[in-house]
């Protein structure tokens, strides 16, 4: 049987069809912690001027998407605020083994309005005065940074004070969103974030000590279901580099240890 070649409007169907699967093949997906919503686009522009691919990001809760990928989720890659859920998808097999990488530390601060009248310069002492009525934090069922939040306001001894006041977000981001909009008063939030154009613009902030929580251990692991695991390898390894270890730093994470 002759089989006669596909012509006209279906050949040019067929073959955009065939560049749109190529395209998407070549887009790495990247599920990322929201605390790097600063930092991040810096970091794939580089890798995208590097490699020629395209770099797509989602960013949410650490904890979410871990139970996304958990069911299925097509990243090709993950960057988490918590160590834990990369060893757990590693060690369940639907991390890729070997590709576990702890890219940096995160860091918290006590973040407010610059026109709120509250002074912050005690840290998390000053969230106990009758003018905080709502403190921001991360939702700490599955962000780490609000398990840090409650970790270093037991620390200081003023979490029973204040835990009435406590209103969470979904993830940092969101935390942060709410401190920024006044629907709280303040916020226990990511330096990082604390440190982009528009919070350090429209706020100020007074580290908290890094003594007082244990460490935010940030980490990336290869998803094994990723089709693209050579590229998503070397996005991974390229978190190590040294420019990479500096743009993080001036964004506010310290590097791990």
């Amino acid at each position: 049987m002759r089989i006669e070649p596909i012509r006209g409007g279906l050949a040019s169907a067929l073959l955009l069809l065939a560049h749109a699967v190529s395209g998407a093949a070549q887009e790495l997906t990247v599920a990322a912690a929201s605390d790097l919503q600063a930092a991040l686009p810096a970091i794939a522009a580089a890798f995208e001027t590097q490699t020629g691919r395209r770099v797509a990001v989602t960013y949410g809760s650490s904890g979410n998407f871990f139970a996304q990928i958990q069911n299925g989720a097509p990243f090709d890659v993950f960057l988490s605020a918590d160590i834990d859920y990369p060893k757990r998808l590693e060690a369940s097999s639907l991390g890729e083994r070997g590709t576990l990488v702890e890219y940096a530390r995160g860091r918290i601060v006590v973040w407010t309005r610059r026109d709120s009248g509250i002074d912050i310069a005690r840290g998390l002492r000053a969230l106990v005065d009758p003018k905080v009525r709502k403190i921001s934090i991360a939702n700490p069922d599955h962000a780490p940074y609000g398990r840090a939040a409650l970790a270093a306001l037991r620390a200081e001894r003023v979490e029973e004070q204040v835990r009435g006041k406590l209103v969470t977000g979904e993830n940092i981001s969101q935390a942060a969103q709410f401190a920024q909009s006044g629907s709280a008063d303040a916020g226990i939030i990511a330096l990082s974030l604390a440190l982009s154009p528009s919070l350090k613009s429209s706020g100020v902030y007074v580290a908290v000590p890094d003594a007082s929580y244990p460490p935010i251990q940030q980490a990336a692991v290869v998803i094994a279901s990723s089709r693209q695991k050579a590229l998503a390898r070397q996005f991974v390894e390229s978190l190590k580099s040294p420019a990479i270890v500096k743009l993080l730093d001036a964004y506010g994470f310290a590097a791990p240890r």
